[in-house]
């Protein structure tokens, strides 16, 4: 064995620390060039401008909705799909039920398709906002209010907004 060899076993820990560290920002830049997982905004409903309503067209926004397998839940839209004006706010309701007797804790993650959409797809209301807690057995309807934005691009036509619930429990 000669003298360079341990540390060169020592440099592979300390690359593959630094590789895992710089995943997320890696994902994000990928995510950003590909339009995978678009990430939904947030907007205060004081922001928006009432006399910005594109009436001229029309956006099909779709919903969907899962759960992880880990979680005792049934989640689905109420409302499959909206046809909205870029500018005008909407309002879609879920419904989320726990299928255990027991005290369940989950977080929505949204995710919005085409990725390019994402950053005219705006929230004012959402209980992705924080995490929700549901008693054994509890049912419960939670609304979404959101805005597609007037700049969004003339080529999109249609939304589709995802949202996935996983536990938040530890252990």
């Amino acid at each position: 064995m000669n003298k360079t060899s341990p540390w060169k076993l020592a440099l592979i820990p300390l690359l593959m620390f630094g590789f895992g560290f710089a995943m997320v920002p890696l994902y994000d830049v990928i995510c950003d060039i590909t339009g995978l997982n678009g990430k939904t905004g947030r907007i205060e409903a004081a922001e928006i401008d009432a006399d910005r309503v594109d009436r001229s067209r029309t956006i099909e926004v779709r919903f969907l909705a899962n759960t992880s397998s880990g979680l005792p839940w049934s989640f689905e839209p109420l409302v499959k799909k909206l046809d909205v004006h870029p500018g005008q706010v909407y309002e879609a309701m879920y419904r989320v039920r726990s299928t255990s007797k027991d005290s369940t804790l989950g977080q929505a993650i949204p995710s919005v398709s085409p990725g390019l959409a994402a950053e005219y797809f705006n929230k004012t209301e959402c209980f992705c906002f924080t995490q929700q807690a549901l008693e054994g057995y509890e049912s419960r309807d939670m609304p979404l209010r959101f805005i597609v934005g007037t700049d969004i691009s003339d080529k999109i036509e249609q939304i589709t907004l995802s949202y996935t619930f996983f536990s938040q429990e530890q252990g």
